[in-house]
């Protein structure tokens, strides 16, 4: 436990920050789960404004430091390219997509084995 007056003052501070970020942090999953469940759906033009919606709350969390932006940035970038490949055909909105991996060349693995 903290013991000087500066520690217990610093103590109360991370708390009520805590809490605070705790909200956010759940408003975020929210507005993320709630677009995700309407491009699954396939109600695009809900899931288009769920996506401006959650896309300002990732933004708000990111410059109260509750995100990383890179993080915010991110979590935008899945949401935006699961709509498009939901409006481009809507059976494949509900399969995740695939990450794709480069070939390995022959030459550096001939190289590898010598």
């Amino acid at each position: 436990m903290a013991h000087s007056k500066q520690a217990i003052k610093r103590h109360r501070q991370s708390l009520r920050r805590f809490e605070r970020n705790r909200a956010r942090r759940g408003a975020v999953r929210t507005a993320v789960r709630r677009a995700r469940e309407l491009i699954v759906a396939g109600n695009v033009e809900e899931a288009q404004e769920a996506i401006r919606v959650t896309s300002a709350i990732l933004d708000r969390a990111a410059s109260k430091g509750v995100l990383h932006p890179n993080n915010a940035a991110r979590r935008k970038s899945r949401l935006v390219r699961q709509l498009k490949t939901a409006q481009a055909s809507p059976a494949e909105a509900s399969a995740p997509s695939k990450r794709r991996t480069r070939a390995k060349s022959p030459a550096k693995s001939r190289a590898k084995k010598s």
